[in-house]
């Protein structure tokens, strides 16, 4: 797998990454292709040969329903409240009855590893993580909805600049033909585990018939005294970076209706 060059969303990201006063939000969105190299074929292999005869593998429920940081709140459109995941990887169970419970195939499963390492190489590796640390979300809505109210404290900021945002993502990746999958580990594995964070969340957008995934990893963290190295100025990058403004009226106007 490599990361995919592209302009526009580096400049999303750059857009996302922000101080808001309250917190500072770190984003990235990131393309990567599907294409096994060099040491990762040999890590396939051999995860294969330890997961003989087991073609599918068990996934926790999906977190934009059963653990999500809208916990109190309804979703979208009269959606049920959803249940709180606090920064330690615990949840509370509301009545909302039996948690839904999917499987994803072992080479998916792979490059959603994979897609991780690479993302945040070298200070981790993720190969080893289980399966249950991933879930499958039902449909971009639900997701849409969670990324919403986690940058709603960017203000009239991130409002304004969210059209663009899906729209870039689906220029990219094609949402309606998607799997949509998230991470959610536990504080020990967590890359955004340390002292500070408010919230964070990894979510992969899977286009099996392009080979690629879109990452999109954003977190959260209390300010500090001093100004943080990650963060950057993203004051006015908003206003120079070119959208095709036709493609983004004609995404919108679907109302992301087809999407699934």
């Amino acid at each position: 797998m490599k990361l995919l060059e592209n302009a526009k969303l580096d400049g999303i990201s750059d857009q996302l990454t922000m101080d808001t006063g309250d917190c500072e939000i770190i984003a990235r969105v990131e393309s990567y292709s599907c294409k096994m190299v060099g040491n990762e074929k040999k890590q396939y292999k051999h995860l294969s040969h330890h997961q003989e005869g087991q073609n599918r593998q068990a996934l926790s429920p999906p977190q934009t329903i059963f653990g999500s940081p809208l916990a109190g709140s309804p979703i979208l459109n009269g959606l049920p409240a959803v249940l709180t995941r606090t920064i330690s990887g615990s949840s509370n169970q509301s009545e909302c009855g039996p948690q839904l419970r999917d499987a994803v195939d072992n080479k998916t499963l792979f490059y959603l590893k994979a897609t991780l390492n690479l993302s945040f190489q070298p200070d981790y590796d993720f190969i080893s993580a289980k399966s249950d640390e991933f879930s499958r979300e039902p449909n971009v809505r639900l997701v849409m909805g969670c990324v919403r109210s986690n940058l709603a404290t960017a203000g009239d900021r991130f409002l304004s600049f969210d059209p663009f945002l899906w729209a870039a993502i689906d220029e990219e990746i094609q949402l309606c033909d998607c799997d949509i999958y998230s991470y959610n580990p536990d504080l020990e594995s967590d890359p955004y585990g340390e002292e500070g964070t408010l919230w964070s969340f990894n979510y992969f957008f899977y286009n099996k018939k392009l080979k690629r995934i879109l990452f999109f990893t954003c977190h959260a963290k209390r300010p500090f005294d001093g100004p943080s190295d990650e963060m950057e100025d993203a004051d006015g990058l908003f206003e120079d970076m070119e959208f095709d403004h036709e493609y983004l009226n004609s995404t919108l106007s679907l109302g992301i209706a087809g999407y699934h």
